[in-house]
């Protein structure tokens, strides 16, 4: 016989999820899921290959005139680079995370709203710690490699790394082929179990549109700084003396910024840091490179929420 309490109390919400199909169960088989990629990338060769062939042509033509005008003497810029490259990710890594945000700037914040009430740290802990992770993104893709590359090279021109826009609506095409291309591949990695657990990396995202829509500025302007940093900054020191091949180069730290994520995504990286990378060298600048970029990370994080049932409806969290 039931107990009074318990039949008194009343049925909590169950949701039903959702049996895995066949294709996601082979997926899932780790062996299966770990030789995925290889395929993938070897059929995606060709098609890259052949879309980007003029342009790695281009600069390899280019890096070769460049060699021959400066004769014997030295270039510095890639390994001064390679160098800000290595400091910058380290500096990263080590600083721009949880750790510093807890033992430094919640403390702060903490005092802080002693005076000043609307700081309410408790409801936004989580969103101030994201906040720190995306200003150390932006302090470290631009104002250190920036300032100290004109430094270095001071006749060198900050816009020729991906900031002059002559010419970008007459590429704007490449942006909706490019998304055409992705989006299928971001729904096959949305099938993924760990999708849905990992994005946005802001769990709060759900709770408000304030909460997602602060979340999705500050997510938009790290990749902004990301994109500079990466198909502006690196390819822009290294295309005069590599070619084509600073493109690959770049493609390296940029797949390994992203371990810790789902796995299928950091194969997938390469493939993105190789075209991002070619679309910024045969458009000249890094925003088609950013609008794509940011198209599929939006879309990533409300296909997340969308699936787990958990887009906001308020515009405020409760409380």
């Amino acid at each position: 016989m039931p107990s009074p309490v318990a039949s008194a109390l009343p049925a909590l919400p169950l949701t039903r999820l959702a049996e895995p199909s066949y294709f996601e169960s082979i997926l899932a088989f780790t062996p299966v899921k770990a030789l995925v990629p290889i395929p993938v990338l070897a059929a995606l060769a060709p098609l890259v290959w052949w879309f980007f062939r003029d342009t790695w042509r281009a600069l390899d033509a280019e890096a070769a005139e460049m060699k021959s005008l400066a004769a014997d003497r030295p270039d510095y810029r890639p390994a001064a680079c390679m160098l800000i490259v290595a400091v910058v990710l380290t500096l990263q890594e080590y600083y721009g995370g949880r750790l510093v945000y807890d033992g430094l700037l919640r403390p702060w914040l903490r005092e802080l709203e002693v005076g000043h009430p609307w700081v309410r740290t408790a409801r936004y802990d989580e969103l101030y710690s994201y906040a720190w992770w995306a200003l150390s993104r932006i302090l470290g893709y631009v104002f250190i490699p920036l300032p100290l590359w004109k430094l270095f090279f001071p006749k060198d021109s900050l816009l020729d790394m991906g900031l002059r826009g002559r010419g970008f609506f007459g590429h704007i095409w490449i942006y909706g082929l490019c998304l055409a291309v992705v989006l299928p591949a971001m729904l096959l990695v949305a099938s993924q179990p760990d999708f849905g657990t990992y994005y946005p990396f802001y769990k709060a995202s759900s709770r408000s549109l304030s909460d997602l829509l602060m979340w999705e500025a500050m997510y938009g302007a790290q990749f902004f700084a990301l994109e500079l940093f990466f198909r502006g900054f690196i390819l822009g020191a290294l295309r005069r003396s590599m070619g084509s091949g600073a493109i690959f180069a770049m493609a390296v730290p940029y797949c390994m910024i992203h371990y810790g994520k789902p796995y299928l995504e950091t194969n997938g990286a390469i493939v993105a840091g190789i075209v991002l990378g070619s679309l910024s060298m045969r458009t000249r600048s890094i925003y088609a490179g950013f609008l794509v970029h940011i198209t599929v990370a939006f879309s990533m994080d409300f296909l997340a929420l969308w699936r787990r049932g958990a887009f906001p409806h308020v515009w405020w969290p409760p409380g």
